[in-house]
């Protein structure tokens, strides 16, 4: 009786988590599926999953009426140093706060956290208008110099800094080595499961960030990725989905490919975030 009552709560969950991840996965092959249909067909016949004719014509669009690769560059440049200029802030800062005292630490460690819960909204037109008074509008520094520190990134290193021994700093203060010695050569190895944890975090905003590059950027040429599926939907008469489709997904495998290598990473650093 009791390998029965197991085989049937098995075969419940197994059951559920299917439904749970075709609901998820659906959007996604349907939007893959799409981008092999040409425009009218998709029209034409709206709920036919699969393409009746199959297609590379909204691809081609994207590589040969849209300069693709520049958005690619920008996105790649503008993600990339955000990454690693967060990775170096949130360790650095974090490290101080866990391990160093000084006078008012709580109070500005709070400070941090309290701009975690301020909504972008809020800030978005005085960051415009100092990014624009600096002359940085519409180039990608208009957008890596706001993004290079992290509410998030420090609080989450400075938590997982808390639970380094002290002794390990302090034999390293003993035996000579400097402040950023210590900092390189000892803290961060021991970090490595947050930053790469944090990395992804970082890495997976900023490629889906529409709204900071809408406001910050004005070229065509300088658009990222999510900012640069709004091409195909501007058209005066009618919007080319195949070409649509086919962009989102393109957008999409990058984010894609990192998030399943990385994905242990990702996992752990969702507990270690709800943990500390």
């Amino acid at each position: 009786m009791v390998v029965k009552r197991f085989s049937i709560a098995a075969i419940f969950i197994a059951f559920f988590g299917a439904l749970v991840l075709f609901i998820i996965l659906m959007p996604y092959i349907w939007m893959l599926l799409l981008s092999f249909k040409g425009t009218t067909e998709i029209m034409q016949n709206p709920s036919h999953i699969i393409p009746i004719k199959w297609t590379l014509s909204g691809y081609n669009t994207v590589f040969s009426r849209t300069p693709f690769f520049y958005w690619f560059r920008n996105s790649v440049l503008i993600t990339g140093s955000i990454t690693l200029i967060v990775l170096f802030t949130s360790s650095l800062v974090g490290f101080i706060f866990a391990k160093y005292k000084f006078r008012a630490r709580g109070p500005l460690f709070w400070v941090i956290l309290g701009s975690m819960m301020v909504p972008f909204q809020t800030t978005m037109i005085p960051n415009f208008l100092i990014v624009n008074a600096v002359g940085l509008y519409n180039t990608p520094l208009a957008l890596i110099v706001p993004g290079m520190v992290s509410g998030f990134g420090v609080f989450l290193c400075r938590q997982f800094c808390e639970g380094i021994p002290d002794s390990l700093w302090e034999a390293a203060v003993i035996d000579g080595a400097s402040d950023v010695s210590i900092f390189f050569n000892v803290i961060i190895p021991l970090l490595r499961p947050c930053l790469a944890a944090l990395a992804i975090f970082t890495f997976l905003a900023s490629w889906n960030e529409y709204l900071q590059p809408l406001i910050m950027l004005e070229s065509v040429k300088n658009m990222t990725l999510p900012i640069a599926l709004s091409y195909f939907t501007t058209g005066t008469h009618s919007v080319n989905v195949s070409a649509c489709m086919a962009a989102a997904a393109l957008i999409m495998t990058p984010v894609t490919i990192v998030f399943l290598a990385f994905q242990k990473h990702f996992i752990k650093g969702a507990a270690i975030s709800g943990m500390k």
